[in-house]
């Protein structure tokens, strides 16, 4: 787990080693273990180590090939690298190391591009090919690891941080207004934008290759891998389902507890990670384990039940873990928003502080946690927000539906007024075909209600989990920290896509009644937080963890921020959003959106993620600098 970095002079002018230098320090917390620099002519890549497999100084990067063709900056985990590099033995490669980068290398060398098809893990690299002059860029299937790249004139620059190519000197800093727009519509980017217009975010599943042999040199972006959720035409029998399901999540688990430094377990409570800690428990002795708590004596309504630290102590306890946790406070999250902001670059899904100090807590203890990330979004954990669109006319239909709840900020009514100041800009940006492109590789197997939950779930994947996994990993390298994602384990993630529907969802049949009778009150009960979800998985992990914990509703790991952001914040929210000199106001329209936050301080409407996402980016503003 590390950062890497890297230039190119595209007209062959040659890099420099102290820009080089400057793009790894800025991202040196990702790597405090060590640093590498690689520079011939007008191509530089650069490395921040973070040492979690060989601790020795033969995993430094960046690393070159035997014969000295291949040049490799590589961040990310490998679980089956040791399986690999024994095939790669039989053929004829020699290791000096230990690292799974070193298999990575070679099994690029030997495959090329299908290597991808093959790695089960996690991964940002670049590789360059001295014979070819050509670079590789790539990420791994799911995008739990971030990888940007931009060209300005005739420099091309990547980095695992937008603050790599940030650190090169003359670099032009403008906002994307689209991105903008993008962002408070949905609180998250479902196209490859970010908030700095002509930096890119390589899509998960993607490789790039920039060809300099070409006589005009571009960077051509290829797919390699996509979710593909799919209704089996011939399910097996329902226990045998269970059986799979079972035999895949242990061996997920215990294939990401390899290490050759100390492992531990976020333990929020929650079923997705107290499955985790409990296969990692009976594997790995003496594991330690990881909450963060709130202090709810300001909250109300349904934020009071927002504090888990009870059935985290109550899973330690029956697991035997070394447990660890901190309660926070709204004044937590006050200080800690301009670290914060630093570090995220740019907001996306939910109020993601928790998890800032989440991992600055784990980070005290252990140099590698396990998450519970991906399990709502491949087994179902989301019925209230699926059934919304469960039956519909058509794709379009089901687009027009599912498109309005998502939402998040601002609702397409008012976005030409909150964004006057720019609108000019960004008048033709269509956030419905944003949405609607989302679906554009999903195989468009639309014949029943079932089809249609699978879009949603891969639309989820595609994007709420993305969005999750980005400030996943921004966050945890914030402190030095590696997270691992269990969940997405190549072989459990094809299990889920191909599960039944009927064995993710309780209440499918009745919720698909009631709308094919077209009832005019449909039950709210189906449109709210429910235990309706991920049923298989919580069936067959009740071998592992109490009935309280799998048949409790879904609750997310989120402060009481509603109650904060009008009680003990709100002389925060007030001087940071209600002055009339705030940067934000250059981009929206100052009355419109006070608007929104006062019917928010006076209790009319719960608008606490527009309220984090302003914040969010008011001081993304103020850091960035002019734009």
């Amino acid at each position: 787990m590390c950062g890497i970095a890297g230039l190119i002079h595209i007209n062959g002018d040659p890099v420099s080693p102290v820009i080089l230098q400057h793009m790894t320090d800025a991202i040196a917390h990702r790597g405090p273990d060590g640093e590498g620099h690689w520079i011939e002519a007008n191509v530089g890549l650069g490395h921040r180590r973070l040492a979690i497999l060989d601790l020795s100084p033969a995993g430094h990067q960046p690393m070159v090939s035997a014969d000295h063709r291949f040049v490799l900056s590589y961040n990310g985990e490998i679980y089956n690298y040791q399986t690999l590099r024994a095939e790669l033995e039989t053929i004829g490669y020699w290791f000096r190391s230990k690292t799974d980068s070193e298999v990575v290398l070679y099994a690029l060398a030997e495959w090329g591009v299908k290597a991808f098809d093959r790695l089960n893990g996690m991964f940002a690299l670049a590789l360059w090919d001295r014979k070819t002059k050509s670079l590789l860029l790539a990420r791994d299937r799911y995008g739990i690891k971030p990888l940007y790249y931009t060209q300005q004139g005739s420099l091309f620059t990547f980095g695992s941080e937008q603050k790599a190519l940030l650190a090169i000197p003359g670099f032009e800093r403008r906002l994307d207004k689209p991105a903008l727009l993008e962002y408070f519509t949905f609180q998250n980017f479902f196209t490859d934008r970010t908030l700095l217009e002509g930096v890119r975010l390589l899509p998960a599943g993607h490789y790039a290759i920039l060809d300099l042999g070409q006589s005009s040199p571009g960077l051509n972006i290829k797919q390699y891998w996509d979710y593909n959720f799919y209704e089996p035409a011939e399910p097996i029998n329902e226990q045998d389902y269970r059986e799979e399901l079972d035999r895949l999540f242990q061996q997920a688990v215990n294939r990401q507890l390899v290490s050759d430094v100390e492992l531990g377990c976020y333990l929020s409570g929650g079923i997705d990670s107290g499955s985790i800690s409990a296969i990692a428990a009976r594997s790995y002795p003496y594991l330690k384990s990881f909450t963060c708590g709130f202090d709810l004596s300001s909250a109300s309504g349904i934020e009071l039940a927002f504090d888990e630290r009870a059935q985290a102590e109550a899973m330690s306890y029956h697991f035997k873990t070394e447990h660890y946790e901190m309660v926070l406070k709204a004044g937590d999250m006050e200080r800690v928003l301009p670290k914060l902001a630093w570090h995220l670059e740019e907001p996306r899904v939910g109020q993601s502080y928790p998890n800032y100090y989440a991992a600055q807590l784990a980070s005290k203890f252990v140099k590698v946690v396990l998450s519970g990330a991906g399990g709502d979004e491949l087994f179902g954990g989301y019925p209230w927000r699926y059934y919304r669109a469960v039956v519909n006319e058509d794709f379009e239909n089901y687009i027009d539906k599912y498109y309005l709840f998502w939402h998040r900020l601002i609702p397409n009514s008012q976005l030409k007024k909150v964004f006057a100041p720019i609108w000019n800009d960004v008048s033709q940006v269509w956030t419905r075909d944003i949405f609607r492109d989302v679906f554009q590789h999903h195989p468009d197997r639309l014949e029943g209600p079932k089809d249609y939950i699978n879009h949603s779930l891969y639309f989820e994947a595609k994007t709420f989990l993305h969005g999750l996994l980005v400030v996943e990993d921004k966050l945890s390298m914030a402190h030095g920290l590696e997270s691992r994602v269990p969940f997405l384990d190549n072989d459990l993630v094809n299990f889920a896509m191909g599960c039944p529907v009927n064995l993710k969802l309780n209440n499918l049949a009745e919720v698909v009644r009631l709308n094919e009778n077209d009832v005019g009150n449909k039950p709210q009960k189906f449109f709210q937080k429910t235990r309706d979800g991920k049923q298989i998985f919580r069936d067959v992990m009740q071998k592992y963890i109490s009935e309280d914990i799998t048949k409790a509703e879904k609750q997310g790991f989120s402060a009481p921020d509603a109650s904060w952001f009008k009680g003990d914040s709100i002389e925060f929210v007030k001087r940071k959003l209600l002055d009339p000199n705030a940067a934000i106001y250059s981009l929206v329209d100052r009355k419109a959106v006070q608007d929104l936050i006062e019917e928010h301080l006076n209790g009319q409407k719960n608008r606490r993620l527009l309220i984090w996402s302003l914040l969010n980016v008011e001081e993304f503003i103020q850091q960035i600098g002019s734009l």
